[in-house]
């Protein structure tokens, strides 16, 4: 999976459902992104952090309606939910602003295994 091309494909749908009709900051995306992070744990801190169905299992079920109902009932709003919204925004996030997230990530994991044990720091 390429990540720069799964943000395009992010962005691309967030643009056609409207969602970049008003100009929004660079402030405001991040705030949203944070969003996210809190309604995870929110999730947690009400015992929802994992969904109670595996979501291969929703994703096989045909029609909409059914879907839907499954996917609000079985995941919505649990952690593993929250996360992928996080996930979704930082994605999105990273087209708008033309980045090669995909280059990005694959770089900073690289530099990462140079560091040190914790990165030199206590937790």
């Amino acid at each position: 999976m390429n990540l720069t091309k799964l943000s395009k494909e992010i962005h691309e749908a967030n643009v056609a459902k409207g969602f970049y009709d008003n100009d929004t900051s660079v402030g405001e995306r991040l705030a949203l992104i944070h969003s996210e992070v809190s309604e995870c744990l929110e999730a947690d801190r009400q015992g929802r952090l994992k969904p109670s169905a595996d979501p291969k299992y929703i994703l096989r079920i045909e029609g909409k309606d059914r879907f839907v109902g499954n996917f609000r009932s079985e995941i919505k709003d649990t952690g593993a939910d929250e996360i992928a919204d996080v996930i979704i925004r930082c994605l999105d996030f990273a087209a708008h602003e033309g980045m090669d997230i995909d280059s990005h990530v694959h770089a900073k994991l690289r530099y990462n295994a140079t560091r040190a044990y914790k990165h030199g720091k206590t937790y």
